[in-house]
């Protein structure tokens, strides 16, 4: 396996002028619990598996099966056309990793792949692909989703404390405001209107 991000997609399809997201580990590295990530754009697998498979078939032989965990995918389709052959598609629930893609190849052998939920941004996703084809990590791809989440949450809360830290420093929490609107020691006169006066 080599580390892989295309910029150009494998075939022609209806995000064919969008690159493929993928990257797989380094060639020659360890068994891993998982083998490289993806980054779909969309949960519909009929038209993102396609487009994944050409582009694995030379790499690791002609995958014949996929399987998914139901739970991110809204629909999946039993067989799915992809250049010169059909790649049948299975679910399991409870046995598989609701963020992991099993690929199957007759004359090679298995791969998964982390998915990573279209929704993310480019920055989650570049960190969970290079964590996923890191020779040296031993988390599953729910794993990995988890512990990206974890990142952004204390990236965020390290942004809003940075944020007060600045609001405070520019007079935020420590300035008092008034009650009133009149200034302090101001002394309001009666003026009176032409009714009053005459």
């Amino acid at each position: 396996m080599t580390a892989t991000m295309l910029d150009k997609p494998a075939v022609e399809d209806r995000t064919s002028s969008l690159p493929l997201r993928l990257m797989l580990a380094p060639a020659g590295t360890a068994p891993a619990l998982i083998d490289g990530a993806w980054w779909p754009r969309s949960r519909d697998l009929t038209a993102e598996l396609p487009a994944l498979t050409a582009l694995l078939d030379p790499l690791w032989g002609r995958i014949t099966r996929v399987t998914v965990n139901p739970t991110f995918w809204p629909v999946i389709p039993r067989k799915v056309p992809v250049a010169g052959h059909v790649v049948h598609v299975g679910w399991f629930k409870a046995e598989q990793d609701p963020h992991k893609l099993l690929l199957l190849s007759y004359t090679t052998g298995r791969w998964d792949l982390l998915v990573i939920p279209p929704e993310t941004g480019p920055a989650t996703a570049a960190r969970l692909m290079a964590a996923a084809t890191d020779p040296s990590q031993c988390l599953t791809a729910s794993g990995l989703i988890q512990e990206a989440e974890l990142f952004r949450i204390a990236a965020e809360a390290d942004w809003d404390s940075t944020r007060e830290t600045v609001w405070d420093s520019e007079g935020g929490h420590d300035t008092r405001r008034p009650t009133s609107r009149t200034p302090a020691g101001a002394v309001i006169d009666h003026v009176a209107t032409p009714a009053e006066g005459m």
